[in-house]
Parts: C-alpha cells; structure tokens; sequence
C-alpha cells in the first residue's frame, strides 16, 4: 500500500510540472488574483490531470487498439492548444504595450481576465499527455485506479497554487511584460511536450 500511494504521489509530482508552469503563467498574468479564483484554477488543472490517466485507464482495457492509434497525436494536440492560447496572451499584451498611456513616469497595463473556455483549454492542454499514464496503471483494478487518481488530483492542485502564488508575486514586480512571458512559458510548454514525444 505505501509503495503504491509512494508512486502516485511521484506519478502526481511528474504529470503537474506542465500545469505547474502554466499556472506559473496565470499568476503572473493576474497579480490580484483572488484566493477563490486561484482554487478554481489549480482544480480545474488538479481535474483534469486526475480525469485523463482515468481515460487512458479505461482505453487500454477496453479500447487498447484505437488507443494505440490515437496517442501518437496526443503532443501535436497539446503543442498547437498552448501555442494558440500562448501566441493570444503575447499579442494582447504587445497591443497593450503598444498602446498604454503613461502616467507620470509610470506605465499602466490591464491584466487579462482568465476565461473559463481559456482556463478549460489550459487544463486539457497541459493533462492531455497524461493519457499515456492509462499504460502505467493499467494492472490496477477499478478501486486502485480511482484513488491513484485522486492522489494525482490533490497533488495536482498543491503545486497549481503554488504556481499562481509564486507567480503573482513575481508579476507584481513585472506589471505589463509579465503577459509576454506568460505566453512565452506556455508556448515553450507546448513546444517541449511535443519535442520530447520524438524520443
């Protein structure tokens, strides 16, 4: 039992680096972000990342075939979902940049509202490889397989809320260019999802 709680955990600690860094990029888009959105965020990520091993659990016993087929474009899907959400939050911020008003000798910059749909794409986005999990658990029966879940999930939401706490204080310091390098990480995340698949 401790072995098997020991690998969920190490298992939960893996598949969050990803939602981890994009959660990293929500803070430091959204300095004022409130506590209850900063749950809805890291439960969102926590969520899905508990959801996908579940789908990738269920395929391989019962859709093993189809499964195979479909994995090989898992890291294009999640290269292309967090370049587009990237590629937006980089153009938004240049715009804003662009056309900022100074006051005195200080600039002002809106932050960008986190939407649900873009909060949605975020966490399936970053989970989607976890997928592939669905192999590593495949020996687990129905009960073992939920809670390695759940393990994942609460070790998910853990780190998402460190995440947007160290990037909130860190976006506080960088005020308006703290949106470009939010679209950067997310776009570096996408673009070392799908690099590392090629090995």
């Amino acid at each position: 039992m401790f072995a098997f709680i020991f690998n969920s955990i190490l298992l939960g600690v893996g598949l969050a680096m990803d939602a981890f860094s994009v959660s990293l990029a929500n803070g430091l888009n959204d300095s004022r972000m409130r506590l209850r959105k900063m749950c809805l965020v890291a439960g969102t990520f926590a969520f899905f990342q508990a959801l996908m091993p579940l789908i990738g659990w269920f395929c391989v016993h019962n859709l093993s075939r189809l499964f195979t087929q479909v994995q090989k474009f898992v890291p294009l899907c999640a290269l292309i979902l967090l370049v587009l959400i990237g590629s937006k939050m980089l153009i938004e911020a240049i715009k804003d940049m662009n056309g900022q008003k100074t006051v005195g000798e200080s600039t002002c910059c809106d932050t960008k509202e986190l939407t649900v749909a873009s909060l949605i794409v975020q966490g399936i986005a970053t989970s989607i490889d976890a997928l592939s999990v669905g192999f590593t658990i495949a020996e687990y029966d129905t009960l073992h397989a939920i809670f390695a879940a759940l393990i994942i999930a609460v070790i998910t939401f853990i780190i998402c809320m460190a995440g947007i706490e160290i990037g909130k204080r860190f976006g506080t310091k960088l005020a308006c260019k703290a949106s470009v390098l939010g679209g950067c990480i997310l776009i570096f995340i996408g673009i070392e999802i799908f690099i590392t698949s090629l090995f």
